[in-house]
């Protein structure tokens, strides 16, 4: 198993640097936790905090297009201008699916829930390999400062497609996304363990940097 080392560490001493809040540019209670988790002690603030209600048209053909449509329509929203705005999008891509669910992750099968999206994916890949079950979660993030300039970031967590949903934390496809290192799901992982190694702490980890470049 993998040395686990403690990477949220460095993102909270360094926003701990900055006067200017983060709001965040989601109403994903899932990534909402996880983001306060790494940033611990800063200021968060939500959409519902600054009274943005708007339903944002996710219409960008990757997972960058779309993290920076929200930033940039949640920036140009909310008139105090002392906040950082922090947005991102992502997905599962699944090799054997031609990388689907993709940027429609979200929005896979309509409006069901993850439960069924997470067990029909299994369902459909119940006679895959382990080799063809490669799948990865992308996170794209972007990030405009208080004076417009704008931060945008790209990271991957890689696994496979697990055989059965295995779920003690997590949301989303997390329950589906076997991690072969650490022979769980990223769902099964503690709080501190999938933050160090997801898609969304790495990209956090490279937005920070970009700030203080």
């Amino acid at each position: 198993m993998a040395a686990l080392g403690h990477p949220e560490i460095l993102i909270c001493r360094q926003f701990k640097m900055m006067t200017n809040p983060i709001l965040l540019a989601t109403t994903n209670a899932g990534k909402i936790r996880e983001l306060k988790e790494m940033l611990g002690g800063v200021e968060i603030l939500s959409l519902k905090d600054v009274g943005f209600f708007d339903e944002i048209e996710e219409t960008g053909e990757t997972f960058l297009d779309n993290a920076l449509i929200k930033a940039r329509a949640v920036y140009a929203a909310v008139r105090d201008k002392s906040l950082i705005v922090l947005a991102d999008d992502s997905g599962l891509e699944i090799d054997w699916l031609d990388k689907r669910p993709g940027v429609q992750s979200a929005r896979f099968m309509g409006e069901y829930g993850y439960g069924l999206r997470n067990a029909y994916l299994i369902g459909i890949m119940k006679d895959v390999p382990d080799a063809a079950r490669s799948a990865r979660f992308v996170c794209a993030m972007a990030a405009v400062m208080p004076d417009g300039t704008e931060l945008t970031a790209v990271e991957t967590f890689e696994g496979r497609v697990a055989r059965s949903a295995r779920e003690a934390n997590g949301f989303g496809y997390d329950p589906i996304f076997y991690v072969p290192e650490y022979g769980m799901t990223s769902a099964e992982m503690p709080p501190e363990l999938k933050n160090s190694l997801s898609h969304r702490g790495k990209a956090l980890r490279s937005i920070v940097k970009k700030i203080y470049a």
